[in-house]
């Protein structure tokens, strides 16, 4: 089976760092990236999912997720990727993945890109998804669902008797479940954004809500882990100085600031890479996982389709 370097390339680019990481792999002379450390302690538990809790806008997480998606499935495990895009949208997503590659990248952005100044549109999103179907073109084992929160008015309105934003954590949960028992999956990788990669109950306003991988885990063993790292930038959006909307009134245009921010960074490992199972970056502001995955310094990844 070949495989492409130059696929591994494009990850390696969106995280302005190699792509490969520090563990060795059983596979043959032509895998072209490795696991990061700590991931057979994970791949021990022999969870059902890996939730991958990030900060969006960045280079680095992504490219990590990427990257160990093609480590994997460089061994012949057979990979389902679930990434924060809008479920009603997956089956444009399915379509163009089903796609020639050169064909892929132009459909690709069409399925939800345009405009999306969150973070999750970000050009390291779209080059991690770029990689991962050069590689699937070459035979590799990778499939890919768009889950984020109701995929049409039935799931909506079943769930809406869920106070707060319970019915899109549970819109989430059942929509990565169905896509990992659609077919037989050896990993279902989510990259998600923290705040859904919680497993204790967080309580929002007057509301308690079960965030996104406390549900998941009903469906199988779900091991969460936090993103660590260290200082530099995201793409993300805030308030701009001045602007306080009164809980429950929209948002005025122009009161967001959507721009590469500044991050202090929440841990400082002088290592590569890794996975830790079982360790704490002290007090968390979000709650419980299961662990953290280290990324070292991160950069902020714009928008991959800007706003016209």
């Amino acid at each position: 089976m070949k495989r492409a370097i130059f696929a591994l390339s494009i990850l390696a680019m969106a995280a302005g760092t190699s792509a490969t990481g520090n563990t060795g792999s059983e596979a043959t002379d032509d895998v072209i990236c490795n696991a990061p450390d700590g991931w057979q302690e994970v791949a021990a538990e022999e969870p059902a999912f890996v939730v991958f809790g990030e900060l969006h806008g960045t280079r680095e997480g992504p490219a990590f997720v990427g990257n160990l998606a093609c480590a994997l499935s460089s061994k012949g495990e057979r990979v389902l990727l679930a990434i924060e895009h809008n479920a009603f949208q997956d089956p444009a997503l399915q379509k163009a993945w089903a796609a020639p590659h050169a064909q892929f990248t132009i459909d690709l952005g069409s399925t939800g890109w345009a405009g999306r100044n969150d973070g999750v549109g970000s050009e390291a999103m779209f080059a991690m998804l770029v990689g991962l179907h050069a590689l699937k073109e070459r035979g590799l084992p990778i499939s890919v669902v768009a889950f984020n929160g109701a995929r049409d008015e039935e799931q909506f309105q079943r769930f809406a008797h869920l106070p707060g934003q319970g019915g899109h954590e549970a819109a989430q949960a059942e929509n990565i479940a169905e896509a990992a028992a659609a077919a037989d999956y050896d990993r279902v990788l989510v990259l998600v954004g923290s705040f859904h990669a919680r497993k204790d109950v967080a309580q929002m306003g007057p509301d308690e809500v079960e965030p996104m991988a406390r549900r998941l885990a009903r469906s199988g063993r779900t091991i969460s882990l936090e993103m660590a790292f260290g200082a530099g930038s995201s793409w993300g959006c805030r308030l701009k100085p001045g602007f306080r909307p009164a809980p429950g009134e929209p948002l005025l245009e122009g009161s967001m600031d959507c721009s590469n921010q500044e991050s202090q960074g929440n841990a400082d490992y002088s290592r590569a890479p890794f996975i830790e199972l079982g360790g704490s970056l002290g007090e968390r502001s979000f709650g419980e996982f299961d662990g953290f995955y280290w990324l070292g310094p991160i950069h902020g990844s714009p928008p991959a389709i800007p706003a016209n």
